[in-house]
């Protein structure tokens, strides 16, 4: 039921949530039209105000709610409800677990219509709070305000902001207070870096004009207690970059890793710029069974160490070594799979398009004294060619950990017709994987699939999955259909 009057939007009344859905939202129906709505758990009745209403779907808010769910829990965080960054921590997390579970379940029977034995449990994380060993915070002239605040007089705003920007809106920064998402001292850092930017003058960036002295800080620690800060300055003024490196640099915090970056580009992206070492280690160190890895302030890792080590674990099992394979790793990173599989092969080819990365990843082989790896940076599709193959090796087991994307058409057919024996297909979308699987499957089968809960609180999952080559392979329909 629902009303609507002249000049409102429409809310539709008494309506009961039924699922968990795509981006944390949670899922309604109302007269077989499925409605996105965040911040609800499913089990919840409320009364939902339609925002947006697409051709298949609507989208909304929920204005009250008249039942709560059993599965609902109280939110730690004051800013749940409007920073878009853990949607689901108002949702028990065994039923959190639960949902992303059955999200990989949905994916494979309705994208990949895939057959595949039992998922196992998924692999829960141990800690749900302060979890991560990266976050990255944005300074903004555009702070978001509260109800509350927009009564207030326009002068008596301050509008500086540090936090996080609001989902789906490119100009506007909410300020976090507390984040449970990183360990101090990052709180401490972000608080004290708007304390003194404030009490010396110093300008918070503006998006929409691309002027101001403060642009971003990131905050990476690491589980050898190791902990870098990168401050990103919107100008290449060397007084105010001094003033801030020299306070981050001093008493106040225990920094181990102090770099800066001027970005002066109208996008955030930093992986192109030269961050300059400012003070201290040029690398963190991450330590995962007797391996050690370095970190450089562009280096990609895992945002959750204790998960990204059972994540490697379930793969380097999946692949199934005995020492005689060689395995090619795709989409290989910096290395982080390839050197924890090593000690179990012949050989690891690890092929990554990021070139910074592949040097990370040499680097890395070298401080362990692996000397079985070898890296290739280029475009997959280019670099994993039927030359290439000859050349190093035909693969016994390849595995694939590729972006959110998926892999390219091309890849799947030159996996294909290189014909590994295993591939283990580690992915952070399910959507995508399943897609990629259902490519594979008339040479494939399907014989384990564990999903691993690397960032709780939100909908993200993922999953491994471990693939053999069926007696009798269908490669020649299966390229057929891969080429159409």
């Amino acid at each position: 039921m629902g009303r609507k009057e002249k000049g409102t939007p429409l809310i539709l009344e008494q309506v009961k949530i039924i699922d968990a859905g795509a981006e944390g939202k949670a899922i309604a129906r109302h007269n077989d039209m499925v409605i996105f709505v965040p911040f609800v758990v499913p089990g919840d009745i409320c009364d939902i105000r339609i925002v947006s209403k697409k051709r298949r779907f609507y989208e909304g808010r929920a204005v009250k709610i008249h039942k709560y769910s059993d599965k609902r829990i109280a939110p730690v965080c004051s800013h749940f409800g409007t920073c878009g960054g853990c949607k689901w921590q108002g949702m028990d997390y065994q039923q959190q677990l639960y949902y992303k579970q059955k999200q990989v379940s949905d994916n494979f029977s309705r994208i990949g219509h895939l057959d595949y034995p039992e998922i196992l449990p998924i692999k829960a994380s141990p800690v749900t709070e302060f979890y991560r060993n990266k976050l990255e915070y944005t300074f903004s002239t555009h702070r978001w305000l509260s109800e509350d605040e927009m009564n207030t007089e326009p002068s008596e705003r301050d509008m500086d902001a540090l936090g996080f920007h609001i989902p789906g809106m490119f100009d506007r920064v909410i300020d976090i207070e507390k984040c449970y998402l990183q360990s101090e001292p990052s709180n401490q850092i972000r608080l004290g870096l708007k304390k003194f930017a404030k009490e010396n003058g110093l300008s918070f960036y503006d998006i929409r004009n691309f002027t101001g002295d403060l642009r971003n800080v990131i905050v990476r620690n690491s589980n050898t207690g190791d902990l870098m800060v990168i401050m990103v300055f919107g100008t290449d003024d060397q007084e105010v970059i001094l003033k801030v490196m020299e306070f981050l640099a001093g008493d106040n915090f225990t920094i181990s890793s102090l770099y800066y970056v001027v970005n002066q580009k109208h996008n955030d992206t930093i992986n192109d710029l030269e961050p300059i070492l400012f003070k201290g280690s040029a690398f963190n160190t991450e330590q995962m069974e007797n391996l050690k890895f370095r970190v450089g302030p562009l280096s990609f890792f895992q945002t959750n160490s204790n998960q990204a080590l059972e994540l490697y674990r379930i793969t380097r099992d999946f692949a199934g070594l005995t020492g005689d394979e060689i395995v090619y790793d795709l989409y290989t990173g910096t290395g982080t799979i390839a050197n924890f599989v090593a000690s179990k092969a012949a050989r690891v080819i690890g092929i990554e398009y990021v070139e910074p990365a592949v040097l990370d990843a040499e680097i890395n082989s070298q401080i362990n004294g692996i000397e079985n790896t070898r890296f290739f940076a280029g475009d997959m599709v280019k670099v994993l060619t039927p030359e290439f193959i000859e050349e190093n090796g035909q693969p016994d087991v390849i595995i694939t950990d590729p972006p959110r994307a998926g892999m390219h058409e091309k890849v799947v057919l030159r996996i294909l017709e290189a014909r590994p024996s295993r591939i283990v297909y580690v992915s952070c979308n399910p959507a995508t994987q399943a897609r990629d699987l259902s490519l594979l499957a008339g040479s494939y089968e399907i014989k384990a699939v564990q999903p691993v809960d690397m960032f709780p609180h939100t909908h993200h999952v993922e999953n491994v999955c471990l693939l053999e080559l069926k007696e009798h392979p269908d490669v020649e329909d299966q390229l057929k259909a891969v080429l159409e």
